[in-house]
């Protein structure tokens, strides 16, 4: 028992000096050894003093509750939890404690206040309340009165969605039997009626486990999915939109805290099976719309696979490829020109191929990566069939798609016995789908160089021969691509072309001829694109479709266009006329040893060296790439894969490299553009986002470059790029836009300091790079207006101070002008730092007067500042600045004749020597006898 009560005045102690966590500390020590019942009361009830103090409510009320357990008059206790219950919204327990409070002291004045505040708080969440309910139940009325104008209709149905997304707004709709009515909308069959009712059931759902639960019970998984598979792309949108906020509230993943609801064990685990199964059955129904089908896979791609591969927990993706890999496999082998096929869009294809990818990707061992290939080997195998060709030709498009998903898999069924005789087979075939089914086959199994060199010496005749002799326009241009693609088998090696010189040109310019033909569908001429991702490896083909504006427009124009598959050929295309890919980098003595052993040495095109790039980077950037790429990223975040983000972020980063430039980015939306492809994608991706922000951020207006909420999400991105792992240029143009944004407004500043930014910066103040040091050091003085950089300053036991005085010293007049702007404030806002600045250093007074003796008119007036700051501040301070030379330099500036490009400099030197003469420590006519 001594333990107890000596840990609690212990506490007590903390608590009165100000240290709440120790005093924490102290008592939860106490409650651990004490045995009396009064005396753990006592330190509950002086623990949640301390919580309340750290505004963790729920604790100080819990703790308040064991105390009143034991003494149900304890009036500290009672008070301190309705001060707890009142913070978390509880307003009517909170009135209940303070009413007791009341009752035991009636004439005590704060009790008395608490509970009038109280009561007309109450009042008036009771009024919002049934004026909340009375605006639900208008709302509905309006929405199911068909007599009612359309625009009273559709103001009604965006008011019931934006009360949806309230909490209070949301429980409202649910208690007042909104499931029902809501369902009444969608019954209607109207499709504005029908959106507001799925756009409403998406707010209710948002991060509310138990309500989310009763919804799907009341309304039903299959009702959502038959609502999703509607031919209607708005409908399904907003329907997969839902199933995502019911995901998310099922699965934990959005963690806001619902009161009671946090106490009940709800198991989610039947409801969460039971929607992967309705979307597996989804994916290769006949019912479904394309529009449908897509959400589904779009839904699978995003919940199924692992967000973190160090996650030992991959059971989704093993039930999804035990109960779905085949109905995926069926939707990538269907033919859209062949009868009774599943309802498709242009995009269909393309998210089935990468959903299979990210479930192979998500396995974690052999058994499992070979499962998955005999399922998709049975499935193409079954497929064959002499007798029905249409079978075959399905078991070859399944191919490409898994060509296109993982390679690996695909390039393994390539090279079974029989399906390149298939693919030979088809090609010779009479009917021309069949014959464009083989050629896309063969376009996507060459990826691989040893692939693609088997093609050169087998399949460029057959190519060529299909060219040649076919009139379908759709299998002539596959056919070409599929020729682009091995001519490109050398990627960007000068010396390993795989064709005749000028052949790779003449490819290229059949491509532009058919991208720039408008009477073909955009389908169709998007394989043009496909034939310039692979040819533009050539420095002479990229060079001559750069200049191509037209060209480029129509590619652009693609690009922007509803047949999101484009991307990736786009975004290849751009990555090779832009130079932005990966280069190795050739030392000349390895390059002599190769030569001497007889290697292959890579070579690069004259037209790839630095001035060739600058002019295509010119040019693109007149034809519009910068808005083409903004479409581009706002793009279906299935389709737009983590290496199509990554290869838009070079290409921005390309664009950026000149700061001339990067006005025209800003003005088209690059600004804008970049912030999502800096926060998401792959790690290579993400880092070059950034710096192409950084690039951007650090020579524009924020505000024009990314207006609105959006320039507080950039800073995050920057903050990345201080990083020791990052290269000097990425951290001093991060330190430069941040140098930019914190000047920019308080906010900013805050933002920045929230992202835990004044660590690295603070490091990089010691940085021998000169640039980096001092973009530091101006970052920092633009930092230091806000409080808790200064707290930082004024703590003992570092160097922060000390560094910044020895700044001052440096010969880089911007290091100076910046490290004594920071000085100047801060002896502004502390009296204290005024003093520490004469002990952290013996320098300081060299350091100052040379300050005050600077060629540079804004250091030196920074310089006087800072004296001026350090005579208000410390006698003894002011003393041992006069007894220096630093009277003579006060003197010599205060007595120079008025001026007003240095009246500045002279009115700071004039009010130091007032003020030492204030404190006596010279006379007033010492001025003149100097």
């Amino acid at each position: 028992m001594a333990d107890a009560v000596q840990l609690k005045d212990e506490g007590n102690k903390y608590f009165q000096g100000g240290d709440i966590d120790k005093a924490i500390e102290s008592y939860t020590e106490a409650l651990k050894v004490s045995k009396d019942k009064k005396v753990s009361a006592v330190i509950y009830r002086n623990r949640s003093a301390c919580y309340l103090k750290k505004e963790k409510y729920v604790q100080a009320a819990s703790d308040c509750s064991k105390a009143i357990d034991v003494d149900a008059r304890d009036i500290k206790a009672l008070y301190r939890r309705c001060q707890a219950l009142e913070k978390v919204g509880k307003l009517d327990m909170a009135f209940k404690d303070v009413q007791r409070c009341a009752t035991i002291e009636p004439k005590n004045k704060t009790f008395l206040e608490t509970l009038r505040r109280l009561s007309a708080e109450i009042q008036q969440k009771l009024k919002s309340t049934f004026s909340t309910d009375s605006r639900v139940e208008s709302m509905f009325n309006i929405l199911l009165d068909e007599e009612h104008e359309k625009d009273k209709r559709e103001k009604a149905a965006n008011n019931l969605i934006v009360l949806a997304r309230e909490e209070a707004g949301a429980e409202r709709i649910f208690q007042n039997n909104g499931v029902a009515l809501l369902q009444q909308l969608i019954d209607t069959g109207k499709p504005e009626m029908i959106l507001a009712a799925i756009r409403t059931f998406a707010g209710m759902c948002t991060g509310h486990k138990a309500r989310t639960m009763a919804i799907i019970r009341l309304l039903g998984i299959d009702k959502m999915c038959s609502i999703m598979a509607v031919n209607n792309e708005e409908i399904a949108l907003a329907t997969a939109d839902l199933f995502q906020c019911v995901n998310d509230s099922l699965s934990g993943q959005d963690r806001r805290e619902y009161g009671k609801e946090e106490s009940l064990v709800l198991d989610t685990t039947r409801d969460l099976k039971a929607i992967l199964m309705a979307l597996l059955e989804m994916v290769a129904s006949k019912k479904v719309s394309g529009h449908g089908r897509d959400q589904a896979l779009n839904l699978l791609s995003k919940n199924v696979p692992r967000k973190d591969k160090r996650d030992p927990d991959h059971s989704k993706a093993l039930f999804t490829i035990d109960h779905g890999l085949k109905k995926i496999l069926k939707v990538c082998g269907q033919v859209p020109d062949l009868p009774d096929q599943l309802p498709m869009t242009d995009n269909t294809q393309l998210i089935a191929s990468i959903l299979l990818n990210k479930l192979y990707d998500d396995l974690r061992c052999d058994p499992e990566r070979d499962n998955f290939r005999d399922i998709c080997d049975e499935y193409i195998k079954a497929k064959f069939d002499p007798n029905d060709m249409d079978r075959n030709i399905h078991a070859i498009n399944t191919l490409s798609g898994i060509l296109q998903g993982p390679f690996e898999v695909g390039d393994k069924l390539v090279g079974r016995q029989g399906v390149m005789e298939m693919m030979v087979a088809l090609c010779g075939s009479e009917r021309e789908v069949d014959q464009m089914v083989a050629v896309e086959a063969l376009i996507h199994s060459s990826t691989k160089m040893s692939r693609a060199s088997f093609f050169t010496t087998n399949g460029v005749a057959l190519l060529k021969d299909i060219y040649k002799k076919t009139k379908n326009e759709k299998i002539k241009i596959r056919a070409l691509v599929g020729l682009c693609k091995l001519g490109s088998a050398g990627g960007d090696d000068y010396a390993l072309r795989q064709f005749a010189e000028g052949s790779t040109e003449k490819l290229g310019k059949q491509c532009r001829k058919w991208l720039c033909n408008p009477t073909i569908d955009a389908r169709t001429r998007k394989w043009a694109v496909e034939g310039l991702a692979y040819l533009t490896n050539d420095a002479d083909v990229k060079d001559d479709f750069v200049e191509d504006e037209p060209s480029l427009k129509a590619m652009f124009d693609l690009a922007k266009s509803s047949d999101k598959t484009i991307l990736y050929a786009v975004a290849c295309t751009l990555v090779n006329c832009t130079n932005s890919y990966d280069k190795k980098d050739i030392i000349p003595e390895l390059v002599q040893l190769a030569k001497f052993s007889k290697q292959h040495v890579p070579e690069q095109h004259p037209k790839d060296k630095k001035d060739f790039i600058q002019k295509r980077l010119k040019r693109m950037l007149k034809a519009g790439v910068t808005s083409a790429l903004a479409v581009m990223v706002k793009a279906d975040s299935t389709i737009l894969t983590d290496q199509t983000k990554e290869m838009l972020a070079r290409v921005f980063f390309a664009l950026a490299d000149d700061p001339k430039d990067r006005g025209i980015i800003v003005a088209q939306g690059g600004g804008k553009a970049l912030i999502p492809l800096a926060l998401e994608g792959t790690d290579n991706g993400k880092i070059k986002a950034s710096h192409a922000l950084a690039k951007i951020a650090s020579v524009s207006n924020p505000e024009l470059a990314f207006p609105g909420e959006r320039i507080y999400e950039v800073v995050r991105p920057l903050v990345s790029l201080l990083n020791t792992e990052r290269d000097g240029m990425q951290n001093f143009e991060a330190l430069m836009s941040l140098t930019n944004l914190s000047g920019f407004s308080e906010k900013l500043r805050k933002k920045i300091i929230k992202e835990n930014a004044l660590p690295d910066i603070e490091s990089y103040m010691f940085e021998d790079h000169e640039q980096i040091r001092q973009a530091a050091t101006e970052c920092m003085c633009n930092l230091v207006t806000c409080k808790e950089v200064q707290e930082r300053f004024l703590q003992d036991g570092n160097d922060r101070l000390k560094l910044l005085v020895l700044l001052c010293s440096e010969d880089d007049d911007k290091l100076q002008k910046a490290a004594s702007g920071a000085l100047a404030m801060l002896t502004a806002a502390h009296k204290k730092i005024c003093t520490k600045i004469s002990v952290v250093t013996v320098q300081w007074l060299e350091i100052l007067q040379r300050l005050c003796l600077h060629d540079n008119s804004e250091v030196q007036h920074r310089g006087l500042v800072i004296v001026y700051n350090m005579m208000n501040a410390d006698e003894e301070v002011a003393k041992k600045l006069i007894e220096s030379e630093m009277l003579e330099i006060l003197t010599i500036v205060g007595k120079q004749e008025d001026n007003p490009k240095k009246q500045p400099l002279i009115d700071a030197a004039r009010e130091s020597l007032s003020k030492a003469m204030d404190l006596g420590l010279i006379k007033p006519f010492a001025i003149g006898r100097q």
